[in-house]
């Protein structure tokens, strides 16, 4: 795990400057949906992109510290490459058999898509394992690791997600109350992508609607308050904070369309000066 970035690595000055322009872009537009006094936090989608663009903005005048990947070799890959004091988000689809490794990457901040008790424990165990080492003893301080509990809103079968109701709930309560090293944080949602684009202006959208009653189910049913709704994209995150989602996750507006999977880089080596 790098304490500060592979010295190897050369970040473009143009591709920079543009990167920066484009994530002011996206966070001036969240400021102006934003009608309350807390901030938004956005995660800058960086799935088959290069290290050096996460780089980039981490290194920025006003730094930038969330930042998404879907797979988790990838994003083993680039913890190793980068700074640990970036704040990683694993918000793919979860494998049972990749959530121990998942969560033994000690600057993983939060996983966005547990969507089963069994897939929570191994999390669990995976991060005791990693709290209980050398290298992760600092992090028994930080209260777990943070996971939201994701909702199938849309009622897609194609869709990952627990059902809003009872199995949300259940999942919510063994969060809270059977794991040990992780933390409940909310409750998140992928919306219909046909709700996210056919939405106009004023429309509220049904998946957004739907998981903020499910958030305020669960806080009812589990007492406390403070769970956060993480839901809104590229297409939607402007409706998604109007409606108050506490995080977006935003990729291509930052980033720029991505590679094929099989095309991508994950070092992306760029010498200044090169196109």
């Amino acid at each position: 795990m790098a304490a500060t970035a592979d010295p190897e690595m050369h970040v473009n000055p143009e591709r920079a400057k543009q990167l920066i322009e484009n994530l002011s872009l996206v966070t001036q537009s969240i400021q102006a949906a934003n009608k309350t006094s807390g901030g938004i936090r956005l995660i800058a989608v960086s799935k088959l992109k290069p290290a050096t663009d996460i780089l980039a903005l981490h290194r920025a005048p006003t730094p930038h510290f969330h930042f998404g990947e879907n797979y988790l070799q990838e994003l083993q890959e680039k913890a190793a490459l980068l700074p640990r004091s970036i704040r990683w988000h694993f918000i793919g689809a979860l494998q049972t058999n990749k959530c121990r490794p998942l969560a033994s990457i000690p600057n993983l901040w939060c996983v966005a898509s547990v969507d089963s008790a069994k897939k929570a424990d191994q999390l669990d165990k995976g991060r005791r394992e990693l709290c209980e080492s050398d290298e992760g003893k600092d992090l028994q301080r930080e209260g777990g690791l943070r996971v939201f509990v994701q909702v199938n809103t849309s009622g897609e079968e194609e869709k990952s997600g627990v059902q809003p109701g009872e199995e949300a709930l259940a999942l919510c309560r063994h969060v809270r109350e059977r794991t040990r090293w992780l933390r409940l944080q909310g409750l998140m949602t992928i919306g219909a992508i046909a709700r996210s684009k056919g939405g106009g202006e004023g429309e509220e959208n049904e998946d957004f609607v739907r998981l903020r009653q499910v958030r305020d189910e669960v806080q009812g049913e589990l007492g406390g308050e403070g769970l956060e709704l993480s839901m809104g994209m590229s297409a939607d995150y402007e409706s998604a904070v109007r409606m108050g989602s506490d995080e977006v996750r935003v990729g291509t507006g930052i980033f720029g369309e991505r590679p094929g999977k099989s095309d991508a880089v994950v070092k992306g080596q760029v010498e200044e000066g090169e196109g």
